[in-house]
């Protein structure tokens, strides 16, 4: 049996043992109050209730402590005895003492069930928690045996283990020592072979290197050539340009003077004749008037034509501007 098996049997008693208590003292009380209240003067029967109580009382120390006293494996002499068999005896003598001094016998076998039941509980609740007690000791003794061992199995097995892992750190290091060695070896091998490496890496880098100052080189020249040939060809091309927006200005100069030449005319030009000559009079800075007498238009509507040159020539630096 483990120790919670036990600890639940004990839990079993103790509740058992307290409801066997709590049953008598509750019986007693009922079965002799009555009795007290004969016995008792007038004026006094509200203290009938009290020799039971303080009886009762007794016994529930009794139980308590003897508990207390056989969890903890201890005794409590031979007052204790005294006390619990004193109570029972009360007890019982309380309880019967109607029934006996009626004479009725089975008054007093009924009477005495309840507190020979207490007595007997209390003696056998006692010996069953010593018992139990003794139990627990002896399961915790054999518990902390098999610790002990445990413990001396487990130093044991520390110290074996200790002994492998020291023979292994040994055997390790001694492997660790040939591997160092071949690796030292190996890493002098290795750094013979990455310095001819290196040497040949840095000739041929040094053969790329003029390669590519070469190749360099003769790409700026190519460079330079485009650029110095880019250069003539936007020298020529603005060359060009500036000849053909002079052809177009002295063209433009030719059918200003073409259309100014005409002098005063006595009948009205064409719509489309008389706008190319008022936009030559406009470039030309003439006046309104003489714009009338070269086109035979009115005077309004010639000024509304040189307010819409006006407000274009406004109009076109603006654009280019935002441009």
């Amino acid at each position: 049996m483990n120790s919670v098996q036990i600890r639940s049997a004990e839990k079993a008693l103790s509740v058992g043992t307290w409801l066997i208590v709590g049953g008598a003292m509750l019986f007693s009380i009922l079965t002799v109050t009555p009795l007290m209240e004969k016995h008792t003067p007038e004026g006094w029967k509200w203290t009938a209730p009290i020799l039971p109580l303080v009886v009762d009382a007794a016994v529930v120390i009794v139980v308590r402590l003897d508990a207390v006293l056989a969890r903890l494996g201890g005794h409590g002499g031979r007052w204790p005895v005294v006390l619990r068999w004193m109570t029972g005896g009360m007890t019982l003598a309380l309880n019967v003492a109607d029934s006996a001094l009626k004479k009725e016998l089975v008054g007093v076998a009924v009477h005495a069930v309840a507190p020979l039941l207490l007595i007997v509980t209390a003696e056998t609740g006692l010996a069953y928690r010593q018992a139990i007690t003794a139990a627990l000791l002896a399961q915790e003794a054999r518990q902390k045996a098999e610790q002990a061992e445990r413990e001396q199995a487990a130093d044991r097995h520390r110290e074996a283990a200790e002994r492998r892992a020291r023979e292994e750190r040994e055997h390790a290091a001694a492997l660790a020592r040939e591997q160092r060695d071949h690796e030292a070896l190996l890493a002098r091998e290795q750094t013979a072979r990455e310095e001819a490496a290196r040497r040949e890496e840095r000739e041929r880098a040094e053969v790329r290197e003029r390669a590519e100052r070469e190749a360099r080189e003769r790409r700026e020249r190519e460079r330079e050539q485009q650029q110095a040939e880019r250069e003539r060809l936007q020298r020529e091309a603005a060359a060009r340009r500036a000849a053909e927006a002079r052809e177009r200005e002295e063209h433009a100069a030719r059918e200003r003077a073409a259309l100014l030449a005409g002098g005063p005319v006595s009948e009205k030009l064409s719509e489309e004749r008389a706008r190319a000559t008022v936009r030559a009079a406009f470039q030309e800075g003439l006046a309104v008037r003489a714009a009338v007498e070269l086109t035979g238009w009115s005077i309004g509507w010639i000024s509304a034509r040189y307010q819409e040159l006006r407000d274009d020539s406004t109009v076109r630096p603006l654009e280019g501007a935002s441009q």
